[in-house]
């Protein structure tokens, strides 16, 4: 049994909880976590993550689903636009030095991070003015889909199938500002849409792994489980939480791990 990685999982909730109630973000933190707190290499991390963030995000869709917080026609769609870009991903991933990696994923969360305070407030506040606008000249909220939007989806769905190919991560930084901000999607309604994404992401991603990676049970499965309980509880207060504060105060712990994962890359390359 790996006693270190027993000792961490409890940070597995952590991730669970932000992917419940933010639809996102939490899953960023689990490469770092794994391999800086569970001790794996980030090659070995990222599939982990994969397992874990699939697992959770799956979870996750029932809460939402059952109060009618998922678009499942629309999620599909976005993830099935995502399979080509996570199967190139992926198979970078096999290819790049480890160091390399973490400076990539160092980047990407400081993005991530930026995101979530610049972004998703705004294009929360769009999307939710969108949709009192469109849902009182038609008299409904009905999901509508021109040829712009779909490209639009199409293209981001392609970006976040290769950053969950390539980095193990769930992509719901860029997927709940572009169902809110395209296609006028409330809040609550993109983050159930974007774990429904997110699961397909992952599981594609995951599988193309699975000849050439073998999964650390030891280290990923009480990760998961904590996972798990994290993404109900955040699906039950999803409502309850002041979605700009939130954000801000999760951007602040990701610059952290981003700077921290950054310098510890740089010197192992340098070394």
């Amino acid at each position: 049994m790996n006693y270190r990685a027993l000792l961490a999982s409890p940070l597995g909730f952590l991730i669970g909880l932000s992917l419940g109630t933010l639809g996102g973000g939490g899953s960023i933190l689990a490469v770092p976590v794994l391999v800086y707190a569970a001790g794996q290499d980030p090659k070995a991390a990222t599939a982990s993550s994969l397992l874990l963030v699939g697992v959770a995000a799956f979870v996750g869709i029932w809460p939402h689903l059952r109060n009618g917080r998922v678009r499942v026609k629309l999620g599909v769609m976005f993830g099935v636009a995502g399979i080509p870009g996570s199967l190139i991903g992926s198979s970078i991933n096999k290819h790049v030095d480890p160091n390399v990696l973490l400076v990539g994923f160092s980047i990407l969360i400081l993005v991530a991070a930026w995101r979530m305070v610049t972004g998703c407030p705004s294009c929360t506040k769009i999307g939710e003015e969108r949709v009192m606008a469109e849902g009182s000249a038609s008299g409904t909220h009905a999901e509508k889909l021109d040829a712009k939007s779909a490209l639009a989806i199409v293209g981001a769905g392609t970006a976040v199938g290769f950053l969950t190919g390539l980095f193990g991560v769930g992509g719901g930084f860029i997927i709940v500002p572009a169902l809110t901000l395209l296609l006028a999607i409330p809040m609550p309604v993109a983050i159930g849409t974007s774990l429904l994404i997110i699961t397909i992401n992952s599981a594609v991603a995951l599988a193309t792994r699975m000849a050439t990676t073998t999964i650390q049970w030891g280290v990923t499965l009480p990760f998961t489980i904590a996972a798990v309980f994290g993404v109900l509880t955040g699906g039950k207060i999803a409502n309850t939480l002041d979605p700009k504060k939130s954000l801000r105060w999760f951007a602040a712990l990701l610059v952290c791990v981003a700077i921290y994962t950054a310098i510890d890359a740089i010197t192992g390359l340098v070394a």
